[in-house]
């Protein structure tokens, strides 16, 4: 049987009995076709894959330019046609099963440095929403909130007096974190009117203009119309303020166990992608100063 026909017949499984979407064929169908042509220009038949194969496919794939995540995307289609093979009596047994796909590189989050987050920072006004929104982002920068956290919080949850902030976070872990005087400063003036929005009984913190608690759409939106306003050109959203926080305490601290704390990160290994941040800030100081380091200009 030629390989198409391998292919044709797997689809029309796909289709009529998993009732997959046309979309979600065509990625399965583009997927499985590129083994099947590396198997011709290999001169292999379906029937002789295995293992070695499957990983000089994935190897040809990443020097071609692939991504981490492609080729993991690409292995599981591959590895749900060879085990319908096997269904099918074509294959004695799946090779798929023994080839792992690569890890992906994690992502760095990005970060603002020190100056882009003080004129970010930097609201012009004293109205009441501008009140609320100053004392939002210090907030968010100053002691490294989540969204939801921010969104959640309580009036209670807030101590100026001891300037810490109790944080109720993923799991329903209850964490207590510091905030700094600017923050402090600016919170207070939120409370200070912040009885002219709220409604009578409203505990959140933060609040709309109806009165009620704040969203944290609302939050993203008021946050992408200050960046626009400031004139950053920078595309910001409320977890640029947490990696921000995170990134620049790690460089002034270096102490990986306490920014985990503060972060609410049940593993060390979520924080110590920060490193990696610091790292490329450290290597970029080095590359601009290092004599060895400098390129030498032609």
């Amino acid at each position: 049987m030629k390989t198409d026909e391998y292919l044709a017949r797997y689809l029309r499984h796909l289709k009529d009995e998993r009732r997959l979407s046309p979309h979600t064929l065509s990625a399965y169908e583009r997927d499985v076709r590129a083994l099947l042509e590396y198997l011709e220009r290999s001169s292999l038949g379906v029937a002789a894959l295995d293992s070695y194969a499957l990983r000089q496919f994935a190897a040809e794939a990443h020097r071609k330019g692939l991504g981490s995540r492609s080729i993991a995307r690409r292995l599981s289609a591959v590895r749900r046609f060879l085990h319908f093979l096997v269904a099918e009596d074509v294959l004695s047994a799946n090779p798929g099963k023994e080839v792992q796909a690569p890890k992906a590189r994690r992502r760095l989050p990005k970060t603002m440095d020190a100056d882009q987050v003080a004129s970010l920072l930097a609201l012009e006004g004293d109205d009441t929403f501008t009140v609320r929104d100053r004392a939002i982002l210090e907030l968010l920068y100053s002691s490294g909130l989540r969204l939801a956290e921010l969104v959640g919080l309580d009036i209670t949850d807030l101590d100026l007096a001891d300037l810490t902030v109790r944080v109720t976070g993923k799991g329903n872990k209850t964490r207590v974190i510091p905030v700094g005087k600017v923050a402090a400063d600016a919170l207070r003036a939120w409370l200070a009117i912040r009885s002219q929005l709220a409604s009578e009984g409203e505990t959140g913190l933060f609040v709309s203009k109806r009165g009620t608690r704040l969203s944290g759409r609302s939050v993203q939106t008021r946050l992408k119309q200050w960046v626009k306003r400031q004139g950053s050109g920078i595309s910001v959203h409320p977890h640029v303020l947490r990696h921000s926080f995170a990134s620049h305490m790690l460089e002034s601290s270096g102490d990986l166990r306490a920014v985990q704390e503060l972060l609410g990160h049940a593993s060390i290994s979520t924080t110590q992608v920060y490193t990696h941040l610091d790292f490329q800030h450290l290597a970029h100081i080095y590359d601009a100063a290092h004599p060895r380091a400098k390129r030498r200009k032609d």
